[in-house]
């Protein structure tokens, strides 16, 4: 019986995955930083290949959705979890068995990774049939491990397992040290003299003693004594051995794939329900998106950008949330206002909504209405690369000249402060050629510039400022609201650049 991957619908989505790399855009959304934090812990799963491979497929990420929504429920959730954690003590005591020395040693650490998986598969089984499941991967994973369990080789797994533990457990042996010689026998009911003794030396004792036992040493590796004793001990008992000589030779591979993929797969949830926790806990909102790959309507209430939000949230800030939306004809949000304002904030968060969405994952606000991309390409301001013998201007050319020979009608540019480093009038003439061929492709697009006759280029342009409080221009509000651009908040943020604000002249004039 095949099983869909639990994320993935198409197995031609999962063959790209495995060899995905991160996408240019993440270095300038910060998408890097949260995918970090994401991932953080969990190497052994190599979550990140999946984190780099967005879908085009509606239907395809309605399929994650649904498994995030069934594993809202928290019981599920801590359910899948503890799954999780006996599967790493699977993989712990095949590595510990790997690392020691002597063969029976090896073979007992290996039949202990054997109950803890059988125990791992049937308490998952029996976990997943208290729930109303939803997800279609999840239902269809549940129909395969039922009868992954009912069939004979799982079943007969489990029974040669019990055996050989109790088998095992029943073993009993003498040794008689003498000089420098130790001889192994069986025992044959000899009375244990430990607690005579105890009880004999007890009326001696005269308030707090010494503590004289020596303490074993609890590592797992033997020494070459307890190895050869062992040895001794397999020749007493060469039926039970063999047995399990034979068991580990011929169940080498006990680990079902479906469900090593799926104790994999099921981090990917996992891993990104915990890092959304972080932010619930401060009363952020997320949602599942509104997915559409023809229609470029788009909204979004009190969205945030994750990676700084992150890091507010250890300082105790509070976070700035926006909201935006763009209505037919719309397609370009041109974003203006003074510096340190938030307008690259907002661009990043655009951004990352729109990645974040393509995953098929929750997004930051209260609702979101998405475009799902072919290609999220970006620029942003970088330092000058002596390597490449170009300067400001021209490395901005070439960067803007490269994204817009591969955009299409589907995709998404994010433009920050483009031109920065030529002349008002050549900004100007630069700029607008460039949103002339971003219009003609139909494409949607953020702007972030401090040209504000951007702003009414076209209609299908929309212009959005980043706000000041009234009172005191100085101060940023991190809001970025829909408006006209008047250029007067740039003015103050120019002003004060130059030391030229009023309050500043009186001081230095004296006046």
């Amino acid at each position: 019986m095949n099983l869909p991957s639990i994320l993935f619908e198409r197995p031609e989505d999962q063959t790209r995955a495995e060899t995905a790399k991160a996408p240019e855009c993440f270095g300038d959304l910060n998408l890097d930083q949260i995918v970090a934090e994401i991932t953080a812990g969990k190497d052994a799963y190599n979550l990140k290949p999946f984190l780099y491979a967005p879908l085009r497929d509606i239907d395809a990420l309605e399929y994650r959705h649904q498994v995030f929504r069934d594993l809202e429920d928290k019981t599920l959730l801590e359910h899948i979890k503890s799954f999780a954690q006996k599967m790493r003590r699977v993989r712990e005591q095949l590595e510990q068995a790997d690392k020691l020395s002597y063969q029976y040693q090896k073979e007992r650490w290996f039949l202990d990774a054997v109950e803890t998986y059988c125990d791992a598969a049937q308490q998952l089984a029996q976990d997943l049939t208290r729930f109303d499941l939803r997800a279609r991967g999840l239902l269809a994973f549940r129909e395969y491990l039922t009868s992954y369990l009912q069939a004979e080789p799982f079943s007969s797994l489990v029974a040669e397992t019990k055996q050989l533990q109790i088998d095992l457990s029943t073993i009993r042996y003498c040794f008689r040290i003498k000089d420098n010689s130790i001889k192994v026998r069986k025992y044959e009911g000899e009375a244990d003299y430990s607690a005579e003794v105890t009880a004999t030396f007890e009326k001696f004792r005269q308030g707090a003693v010494r503590d004289y036992r020596a303490k074993l040493p609890n590592w797992p590796e033997m020494n070459h004594v307890e190895a050869r004793v062992l040895d001794f001990v397999a020749q007493l008992h060469p039926d039970i051995f063999e047995r399990l000589d034979d068991f580990c030779a011929r169940h080498m591979n006990f680990i079902d794939e479906t469900l090593c993929t799926f104790d994999r797969e099921i981090q990917f949830y996992v891993a990104y329900l915990d890092y959304m926790a972080i932010f619930q806990h401060a009363h952020l909102r997320f949602c599942y998106p509104r997915l559409s790959t023809t229609d470029k309507r788009i909204s979004n209430d009190a969205g945030f950008d994750l990676a700084l939000a992150y890091k507010l949230r250890l300082q105790n800030a509070s976070i700035v949330c926006n909201d935006f939306y763009l209505r037919d004809p719309e397609r370009i949000l041109v974003v203006t206002g003074p510096n340190q304002g938030g307008k690259t904030t907002f661009a990043r968060v655009f951004g990352q909504l729109h990645y974040l969405a393509s995953l098929g994952c929750p997004v930051p606000g209260r609702q979101a209405q998405l475009f799902l991309f072919d290609q999220l390409l970006t620029h942003f301001e970088r330092e000058e690369d002596i390597e490449n013998l170009r300067g400001k201007l021209e490395d901005d050319l070439f960067r803007v000249h490269a994204i817009l020979a591969q955009a299409t009608s589907s995709s998404i540019i994010i433009l920050n402060e483009i031109f920065t480093s030529t002349t008002l009038s050549d900004a100007v003439f630069l700029s607008k050629e460039v949103l002339e061929r971003i219009i003609a492709l139909d494409l949607v697009c953020v702007c972030v510039t401090f040209i504000d006759e951007l702003t009414s280029f076209s209609k299908k342009t929309v212009s959005m400022v980043s706000m000041v409080v009234p009172e005191n221009p100085t101060h940023r509000t991190f809001k970025i609201v829909r408006r006209r651009a008047d250029g007067l908040a740039y003015a103050i943020s120019i002003a004060e650049k130059y030391r030229l604000t009023y309050a500043i002249l009186k001081e230095r004039l004296n006046v």
